[in-house]
């Protein structure tokens, strides 16, 4: 959201920074077009037309392209308050379904019928899929994998070259005896 005053045309420093921050990010996670919507019939709708402007020259300044800014106008719900533009996109989200069926009692019980059976519980796993859906960080990845990035050549050619050799291949870190928290051993 991008707060827009009354008498005041362009935008602040750090709404500068924000418009900047969120062409970054669209730049790298983006799947669609960059939404604004700029208020109209409002006080300050010449203010914000006039920061939209600037906003969509700092996008394009930042590597989004201009077919990907679409321009909404939108009446506020009251139009006595100065309305603000909002910017937003959709994005691949992770996402798992709620929990929430327990039919059963978890605790064991002689008088349970499956109490002798080794088979999973309602919902088993449901807390698991929500966090690890909360810690994806890009979501395309449970769809289809990266492309590899080149191999490095250098460190593969010495590993290769050592083992022709017959010496270990483990990496040698000079400093590692002084890392230690005691001499015990020696």
């Amino acid at each position: 959201m991008i707060f827009v005053g009354h008498a005041r045309g362009g935008l602040s420093a750090s709404q500068r920074a924000d418009v900047i921050g969120l062409a970054r990010i669209w730049v790298s996670e983006g799947t669609g077009a960059i939404v604004a919507d700029v208020p109209i019939d409002t006080p300050n709708a010449e203010a914000a037309a006039s920061a939209y402007q600037e906003a969509r020259a700092l996008l394009a300044a930042s590597g989004v392209p201009a077919r990907a800014v679409t321009l909404r106008h939108y009446h506020p719900d009251d139009p006595r308050t100065l309305a603000t533009i909002r910017l937003s996109y959709p994005r691949i989200a992770a996402v798992a379904g709620p929990c929430g069926l327990w039919p059963d009692d978890l605790g064991p019980s002689i008088m349970d019928s499956g109490y002798f059976e080794n088979k999973s519980y309602q919902n088993f796993g449901c807390a698991y899929q929500r966090n690890m859906a909360a810690m994806i960080d890009n979501p395309s990845d449970l769809v289809q994998p990266r492309t590899e990035t080149p191999a490095y050549t250098a460190r593969r050619s010495e590993s290769f070259e050592k083992y022709r050799k017959g010496t270990t291949t483990a990496t040698e870190y000079p400093e590692s005896d002084r890392a230690k928290l005691s001499d015990t051993g020696k």
